[in-house]
């Protein structure tokens, strides 16, 4: 069976990074195959997790879109069954965990095709793999255009902020207001001062109806990583946010 957990919130709160060790420690859990998907156009879920990207969605239905327009398609080939396998050749491998990156698609302010391909990648992929994790866009959008969906854990990054949890409070009311298929939804604060929510935060938590899940501290592990571009592939397992999100994780994954 397949559980499908996607990664939502503000941008700058450490969404990727937490998508990132998600993946990490469900390879370490060893249940099997991850596939993850990079749905933020900025595409750096995978030097997060140190796999090489030679190519996106977005490249190939370019490249595919050019050929077409240019009648230099293979005979025989229908458009659709070229993009199709030109999609599957792009799977980055690894041990535990496959990367499928949707890139930038058709030029600015244009996203509609994309998450059309989203989703039916989504869907057609999914089934090979024991988990799915989608690390979405930030912001709000690909909520509104139904992006994210069918989804069993949804996680909520937000930083330990005011603007933070409005936010993380809005992707909540969004999934109420379209409906959105979500089986459970968590939030996460990340990058806490000790690890420890001030008063007014936990007053807007509450206020917003959201799901503590995890107070992550600022962790100078992950930031020493960053900051010279090594993989979190490679945090400590004493790390202080690595270890409390794991812990977070499994009790999810328990229920």
């Amino acid at each position: 069976m397949t559980t499908t957990i996607a990664v939502a919130g503000k941008g700058g709160t450490g969404k990727t990074t937490i998508a990132g060790l998600l993946v990490r420690r469900l390879t370490m859990r060893d249940e099997g195959p991850v596939l993850a998907i990079d749905a933020d156009p900025a595409s750096n879920l995978n030097d997060v997790l140190g796999l090489p990207l030679e190519r996106t969605v977005g490249d190939i239905r370019e490249d595919t879109a050019t050929k077409a327009r240019s009648n230099q398609l293979e005979a025989g080939i229908a458009k659709h069954d070229l993009f199709d396998y030109e999609i599957t050749a792009s799977i980055v491998e690894s041990e535990g965990v496959d990367l499928l990156a949707m890139g930038r698609p058709e030029g600015a302010g244009c996203y509609c095709a994309a998450n059309n391909m989203l989703r039916t990648i989504v869907d057609r992929l999914a089934g090979s793999y024991r988990w799915v994790v989608i690390d979405n866009e930030a912001g709000l959008e690909h909520l509104s255009r139904r992006t994210t969906r069918d989804v069993d854990v949804l996680f909520i990054v937000s930083d330990p902020t005011i603007r933070g949890l409005t936010t993380a409070g809005r992707v909540l009311q969004v999934v109420s207001e379209l409906k959105t298929k979500v089986g459970a939804h968590f939030l996460i604060v990340n990058r806490a001062h000790e690890g420890a929510l001030t008063p007014q935060l936990e007053q807007a938590i509450a206020d917003f109806g959201l799901n503590l899940l995890a107070v992550l501290p600022d962790d100078p592990a992950i930031a020493q990583l960053d900051a010279v571009g090594t993989a979190l592939v490679e945090l400590p397992g004493e790390s202080p946010a690595g270890s409390a999100l794991d812990k977070a994780i499994d009790t999810v994954l328990a229920q």
